[in-house]
């Protein structure tokens, strides 16, 4: 018992610990500073979203990134977002499917 209490107790200071590591090197982290005032926002995330599969295609050849970079940051990451879930279906349609075929 007094085992299984000294494992459990050294699993979660690991935890802890390697938390602690990973938010420190995260906190290091910058990016570059945008290069134009004129940043895409909510419409251009929302047009990128829906046009994510052609772009990750693209993506697989060239040198084309299918998130623009840089952002106007939220705004545009609610517009990839919704322009995403549009086009890749959102899940509930295929939900009501499941539904109508088990009646």
């Amino acid at each position: 018992m007094r085992h299984l209490r000294w494992s459990l107790t050294r699993r979660t200071l690991d935890v802890l610990v390697t938390g602690a590591v990973v938010l420190t090197l995260m906190s290091c982290a910058t990016q570059p500073a945008p290069p134009s005032q004129d940043l895409p926002g909510f419409f251009s995330g929302l047009l990128h979203g829906f046009l994510i599969m052609f772009g990750f295609i693209g993506s697989l050849f060239t040198d084309y990134r299918i998130y623009a970079f840089p952002n106007a940051g939220g705004w545009y990451d609610l517009g990839y977002l919704l322009g995403a879930s549009m086009f890749l279906g959102g899940g509930g349609a295929g939900s009501r499917a499941r539904r109508l075929r088990r009646c």
